[in-house]
Parts: structure tokens; sequence; C-alpha cells
């Protein structure tokens, strides 16, 4: 058997874009809207794809040393050879 028992949530588009415009507000993340409106926040991800809203994707900043980032340029090229 299916673990949601045989039935599938299906969401109205107004209902998809009513979450997006909360989020894009920026009062509440994306886990406190999924549980609230009780949805996976990777539900929301498909949403924020679907609807092309990369602003609203979390985003990766890596900030290193200048001495950080020599040690890796020297491991990188140790590794090539």
């Amino acid at each position: 058997m299916y673990k949601n028992d045989g039935y599938v949530k299906r969401y109205s588009e107004s209902f998809k874009l009513k979450v997006l415009a909360e989020l894009t507000k920026g009062n509440h993340s994306k886990r406190q809207i999924a549980l609230t409106y009780g949805i996976q926040s990777s539900t929301i991800n498909v949403w924020i794809k679907k609807y092309d809203r990369k602003d609203l994707m979390n985003t990766r900043v890596t900030v290193q040393t200048d001495d950080e980032l020599s040690r890796i340029k020297a491991l990188q090229k140790e590794l090539n050879y």
C-alpha cells in the first residue's frame, strides 16, 4: 500500500500562488509556511521552479579567506599533478 493510503493531494493554482506570495513577503521561512499549510518544503520548491521564481530559492554563500583559497588551489593542483 502507498504511504498516503491511496489519495493524492492536488492544490489549485491560486493556492500555490498564495503560498509563494507569502514566501515573497519574507515574514516567514519556507519551513514555517510549509508547517502552517501542512505541505512539504520540497513541494514549495517544485512550485518555485514551476513559476520560475528563482529569487525564492535558497542560495549558498561560501566565504573564504585568501589563505583558504590558496590552500584549496594548491591541493587541487596536487591532485591533478
